[in-house]
């Protein structure tokens, strides 16, 4: 299958300029004609014979560039998903400009904390998307009652805080790597707890056992210790543990925190704290597209073929799984 993607440029409601803009990149599954308007613009059509295709929008992790997603965008647009990253740069805290998955501080605070979205993105994307469904290269091809929200670090934790339905209709799953729940007690949070998450929907946990930045940064959440691994595992385990949806955990034996970007760029972010990876990071990235793919496909996407894979990939003993989980949702 063939990818393309457009550029587009977004406002962010209630930003101060110069951070009220940001830069979207759509990958889409496309179909080469051949004609000389194709020729001339560069812009393919898609493949409308496979619409209305869902979507995936992926938030970056903190100062990680979206060309760092590319290889999944891509990946997941092959299997027939339109995926959504984008650049936005803001001050969230004072003193620190970053490339940043879209981060509204004071709507973590423990006395806002589940009153309004803190991701800042989700909402101007989605209308984005919208727009792009009533005209261009993408009009009719976007199913937007089936959209999967995931992301990275950060980005990953954003995901998670915010697929609520209620403030994000169309949201049918959410996943993350390299990420968890706890809430920073500089915040004003109590020593090692945990954010109230949202229950509804399905849910993807994926982590790796040499990751140095989540083990660097417990300090964080109140004490100086932590594994790689200990708090995914406990958002899997405590936070996440009365889910209304499946929720399921993998954590990826030799991956480290910047296994899911490729190709890999040390000049931003926290890599001089990661740990080296110890299998190779072409596996790594294998697994890391089939299981998000696998993931989406099913549990968005509607293919059963491609969630009994998911189902089978984490019962299977996969070479690289140090630990796969699938917790049937509780009915409440």
């Amino acid at each position: 299958m063939t990818t393309r993607a457009v550029y587009r440029a977004i406002a962010i409601p209630g930003a101060e300029p110069p951070y009220d803009r940001a830069s979207l990149k759509v990958y889409y599954p496309a179909v080469y004609g051949g004609t000389a308007e194709e020729r001339n613009s560069g812009v393919i059509p898609a493949d409308s014979a496979l619409a209305p295709f869902p979507v995936v929008i992926l938030l970056p992790g903190i100062n990680v560039g979206p060309e760092c997603y590319g290889w999944l965008a891509k990946g997941l647009a092959e299997r027939g998903a339109v995926t959504v990253t984008f650049t936005l740069v803001a001050e969230e805290m004072p003193g620190y400009i970053s490339l940043t998955p879209g981060l509204a501080i004071p709507a973590l605070l423990p006395e806002n904390y589940g009153a309004t979205p803190s991701a800042t993105a989700i909402g101007p994307i989605l209308d984005d998307l919208a727009a792009m469904n009533k005209s261009g290269v993408l009009a009719g091809c976007l199913d937007l009652e089936r959209i999967a929200l995931g992301g990275h670090s950060a980005g990953g934790t954003a995901a998670l805080l915010n697929a609520r339905p209620d403030w994000f209709p169309g949201i049918r799953a959410t996943f993350s790597y390299g990420a968890h729940t706890a809430a920073a007690a500089a915040l004003g949070h109590p020593v090692d707890s945990f954010f109230a998450t949202p229950t509804e929907l399905p849910t993807l946990l994926m982590g790796g056992t040499r990751d140095g930045c989540i083990a660097g940064s417990a300090g964080r959440y109140g004490d100086g210790e932590s594994s790689p691994t200990e708090r995914v595992e406990r958002t899997f385990d405590e936070a996440m543990a009365g889910n209304r949806a499946d929720c399921a955990l993998v954590l990826i034996e030799g991956a480290n925190h910047f296994s899911m970007a490729h190709p890999a760029d040390d000049s931003t972010g926290r890599p001089f704290i990661d740990m080296e990876t110890t299998q190779p990071d072409v596996a790594i990235r294998e697994l890391l597209l089939r299981l998000v793919g696998d993931f989406t496909g099913g549990y968005v996407g509607g293919d059963a073929a491609m969630l009994d894979r998911f189902r089978m990939t984490l019962s299977s003993g996969h070479p690289l799984i140090a630990r796969g989980e699938l917790r049937p949702g509780i009915d409440i």
